[in-house]
């Protein structure tokens, strides 16, 4: 039995981070329908492939990590401590005899260590490992599409404020007039990221 681990949702400064994992007994079974890296996947083929995932992989789980704790993460400088965390978790969830994790580390052995230390399996940590292990690739779909969900739940909720990402005019558009309008920051932002300090000036 094979895992994969992956996140969704690291870089903007609206919404969650979502982290996810998917085990199966036999990984070409991912490949014939398909799987790949989620980000080479147009948003109508990533729903396809993710709910045959869930019918098709021994175990998928998710964690949905609020940006109120994503900041608590930040401001000790521990965002990979946090995918960490969340990784052990899942890890914990799941049956594998070995699992393989997109690493946020640029030293994925180190964080692969680090994991293996804390879980007791056997894990791979590997960077780009969505775009070559197809269960990690099963485990970017999983993430995305749930985040995905989450952020039009938010977007109902709190109107359109684009990506999410701070690369995005219409993202940092909506955070300007929120803090004009409310003199606050609405609870789905993460206030640690530099981009809310350029905002307020």
């Amino acid at each position: 039995m094979e895992a994969g681990i992956d996140e969704a949702g690291r870089g903007p400064v609206i919404g969650p981070m979502v982290v996810a994992i998917v085990s199966t007994n036999d990984q070409s079974k991912l490949e014939r329908i398909g799987v790949k890296d989620s980000k080479k996947l147009s948003p109508h083929r990533r729903t396809q492939l993710f709910r045959q995932i869930l019918t098709m992989a021994s175990c998928v789980k998710s964690i949905i990590v609020p940006p109120d704790e994503i900041d608590r993460y930040v401001m000790v400088n521990g965002l990979n401590d946090l995918e960490m965390s969340k990784m052990i978790e899942l890890i914990s969830m799941c049956e594998a005899d070995t699992i393989y994790v997109d690493s946020p580390d640029p030293r994925p052995e180190r964080f692969g260590q680090r994991l293996e230390e804390a879980t007791g399996r056997r894990v791979i940590a590997m960077n780009k490992a969505d775009a070559i292990i197809p269960v990690v690739s099963a485990a970017s779909i999983i993430a995305k599409v749930t985040r995905d969900n989450e952020i039009a739940k938010l977007r109902r909720e709190y109107g359109d404020f684009g990506s999410g990402y701070p690369s995005d005019p219409r993202t940092i558009d909506f955070l300007k007039k929120w803090i004009k309008q409310h003199g606050s920051l609405p609870p789905i932002v993460r206030r640690t990221w530099k981009t809310i300090d350029d905002i307020k000036g």
